[in-house]
């Protein structure tokens, strides 16, 4: 635990240097402190430095509150990126990066990464679960923590419903897509699914065994498609997949490194992923409500601080912009947003921070849907995570931060941990990610994603064509026409150009919406096969804080 001391400069960002290595025109945020605190901090030092503790872990220095001469300067640390880290064998030192750059570094790091390395994803034995012999919750449980106290105490290990409930979960998510499919697309396209952060290979394993039982022609003209970044998981996958379904294709890829385009219309699975997408740390001046990006620096022993810098990076601007387009308020009281003047009252306070608390906003996130309108200009996102956790750090949207220890999961309280030893993972506010969803999407390409070239699948089964939009001249002029589309209560995204519904109109996709865990199960899941005797369900009693977008 951190000391007194260490707890309040944890409070004190550093100084403003004009040599600051980002920009001479960048300063480095600070936090005010009353004069009689100065005071006394000159009565202290005047007494002689104060005894300085070899044992600290995570100690964050600040020069009002550690006289230390010997203390380093980040302004000569080197400024990195996650992918300029992606080759080191061992965490850096005397550096700094964003914090997305840090919590991805830290999770993703080929060499010492937390899925890299540390994570394993629980797994049933192949056979599962007979609910039927079960019970009720409480045995369940203890059937889940037996399985649990096989793995190596130390390992780090979670669980997903994807897992729990297996095959059963996997079908009902297959259930929604080909209800989708044969609504709209079949006979005329191909079935094709993208998924990212397919972990064991399970959710695969299942919505091709229920196509392949009960839809046999559908499962003719399946493409299925796993982009991976974890090498080992990729492992996993293919060896899970070849015997079963030799066209799965899995490639070793980030998503957010994607490069080829799918013209044809699809279906993109994220399921149990956006959790462990990085996040940026934005603060407030509460002068001038002017944010603040934040950086994770690494001294030479590799402590870890953050320090905050007027805004200037492109994807956190935007971000910001996006957000104020779509109204959804700053982290700040309306009061203070709105009085002046009393925010000017709580700044006299003694002690009183100039800056807001920490915001984790998903900037990844925003990566992420950019890239499918891009490169997946005609696909349907199905994709499921947490709405909500319990046992954050302090701050707005703020992740857990997580170890297993001893088989017991012991959560921090910061997320300046040791690199790959801690899983960081965040809740996603649904509502918001609609929004954002539907207003990328409305949005043009950009014109560097329309020079690459369309995805080329290495199945021996040749591409079928596409008889509706390779029939369908540009409705560009013509859209006003059908004023149904235009019209937001429709809830219908406008037409893409040169695409047509089956029916030979230019209508729009669907928008898509929020559901919570249990409506999307009780819509496309068989709950029979997981209930248990006592007449529980725990596919729908689990995961309460967990949302699907569709």
């Amino acid at each position: 635990m951190l000391s007194a001391r260490s707890r309040i400069s944890r409070c004190i960002s550093l100084l403003s240097r004009p040599h600051f290595g980002l920009s001479n025109s960048l300063r480095i945020a600070s936090f005010s402190i009353s004069a009689p605190a100065l005071a006394a901090r000159r009565k202290e030092r005047q007494k002689g430095p104060p005894e300085e503790h070899e044992d600290k872990w995570n100690y964050n220095r600040s020069p009002l509150f550690n006289s230390a001469l010997t203390a380093e300067d980040p302004s000569t640390f080197k400024l990195v990126t996650a992918n300029d880290l992606g080759r080191s064998a061992h965490p850096p030192r005397s550096v700094k990066m964003l914090v997305r750059d840090f919590i991805e570094d830290s999770l993703y790091n080929p060499n010492y990464g937390y899925f890299s390395k540390q994570a394993t994803i629980f797994d049933w034995d192949e056979r599962p679960v007979d609910f039927s012999v079960v019970r009720d919750s409480v045995e369940f449980d203890a059937v889940v923590t037996k399985r649990y106290a096989a793995y190596e105490a130390e390992r780090q290990l979670w669980h997903t419903p994807t897992e729990l409930f297996k095959p059963w979960y996997g079908e009902a998510i297959g259930q929604c897509l080909v209800s989708e499919y044969l609504l709209k697309y079949f006979p005329y396209e191909d079935f094709i699914i993208y998924e990212i952060g397919a972990g064991n290979g399970t959710l695969a394993m299942n919505i091709l065994d229920f196509l392949h039982r009960h839809y046999p022609s559908v499962y003719d003209r399946t493409r299925y498609t796993i982009i991976e970044i974890s090498e080992n998981l990729v492992q996993k996958q293919r060896q899970k997949l070849r015997r079963s379904h030799p066209g799965v294709q899995v490639v070793h890829q980030s998503i957010f490194h994607w490069g080829t385009r799918e013209p044809a219309p699809c279906f993109f699975l994220a399921m149990e992923v956006v959790d462990n997408f990085a996040h940026d740390v934005i603060r407030y001046d509460l002068d001038t409500l002017q944010p603040y990006q934040g950086y994770v620096t690494i001294d030479s022993k590799g402590e870890f601080d953050t320090m905050y810098t007027q805004l200037n990076d492109p994807l956190i601007s935007s971000f910001l912009e996006l957000r104020q387009k779509l109204g959804h308020p700053l982290p700040i009281s309306p009061l203070f947003r709105n009085l002046p003047i009393l925010r000017r009252l709580y700044r006299n306070l003694p002690f009183a921070a100039n800056l807001s608390r920490e915001e984790y906003i998903p900037t990844r996130l925003l990566n992420l849907l950019r890239t499918l309108r891009d490169h997946f200009p005609r696909h349907r996102l199905l994709l499921s995570d947490f709405s909500s956790l319990s046992d954050t750090i302090p701050g707005v949207n703020a992740p857990v931060v997580q170890t297993r220890v001893q088989n017991t999961m012991v959560a921090c309280e910061t997320m300046l941990v040791h690199q790959g030893a801690f899983d960081i993972f965040f809740p996603t506010n649904f509502e918001r990610l609609r929004d954002m969803y539907e207003y990328v999407l409305s949005q043009p390409s950009t014109d560097s994603a329309r020079s690459y070239q369309p995805y080329v699948s290495l199945d021996p089964i040749p591409d079928r064509s596409t008889p509706l939009a390779s029939s369908v001249q540009s409705v560009t002029l013509g859209a006003d026409f059908f004023s149904s589309h235009q019209s937001p209560s429709l809830n219908r995204r406008n037409p893409l150009d040169g695409v047509s519904s089956a029916s030979g109109l230019p209508v729009g996709e669907r928008m898509s919406s929020v559901f919570k865990h249990a409506e999307f199960l009780e819509t496309y899941a068989d709950l029979s096969r997981t209930v248990l005797r006592n007449g529980e369900n725990p596919m729908l009693d689990f995961y309460k804080n967990v949302k699907f977008l569709f």
